[in-house]
């Protein structure tokens, strides 16, 4: 066998040739673009926001309890059926859903306030504890208080029991003087009703 020297080559023309001087460019370019973004999101220090607190109103849910509404599809939000709320100027349709969404997240960000409690400090809690003791009635509780109680409780009872007996009774003697009606006897005579029978001789 012969050995050709004369082998053909191979068509490689259709490979895309890279120019790495491009490649780089478009590169730093990519990484500027993404740098000015992330600055424009970043204008200022993350928002603080307050810790939660307790609320200094009343959540009214029952004042249009029972009550008929008319609705129309043209009516303002604030309205419509439901209840309306005025921060996030949306409405929710039943009570429960209400009062998740204003103890929501959403809602609350509204407010100002993030989802986290103040931690509360030594003093603040033994503060608490001054005030609800002040506010207990004064005077100790002893067991004596409490065997008067019941004995005061047993008499009432008994009182009560004793009424409905007597109650009772006079049912009795007004249905016994109902059913028996007092005559006159001599009407009675007339009528027919004496001595039921015995007979009469004369």
């Amino acid at each position: 066998m012969a050995s050709n020297n004369n082998t053909t080559g191979v068509d490689n023309t259709f490979r895309k040739k890279f120019d790495t001087e491009e490649i780089l460019e478009r590169a730093r370019e990519r990484e500027k673009k993404e740098s000015d973004r992330s600055k424009s999101r970043s204008k200022g220090p993350p928002v603080q926001r307050a810790p939660l607190k307790h609320r200094d109103y009343h959540v009214d849910l029952e004042s249009r309890l029972g009550k008929t509404q008319v609705v129309t599809p043209v009516a303002p939000l604030s309205q419509q059926a439901g209840y309306f709320c005025r921060v996030c100027e949306c409405v929710v349709k039943d009570s429960a859903n209400y009062l998740d969404h204003i103890n929501g997240k959403k809602h609350q960000r509204a407010l100002g306030m993030s989802m986290r409690v103040e931690r509360s400090s030594l003093e603040q809690v033994q503060e608490r504890f001054e005030v609800l003791k002040k506010r207990k009635t004064p005077g100790t509780f002893t067991e004596q208080d409490l065997d008067e109680r019941i004995r005061k409780q047993q008499e009432e009872e008994e009182e009560l029991k004793r009424q409905r007996r007597e109650k009772k009774k006079e049912k009795k003697k007004g249905k016994v003087m109902e059913e028996e009606p007092e005559m006159d006897p001599e009407v009675a005579e007339m009528m027919g009703f004496g001595g039921f029978g015995s007979s009469k001789k004369s």
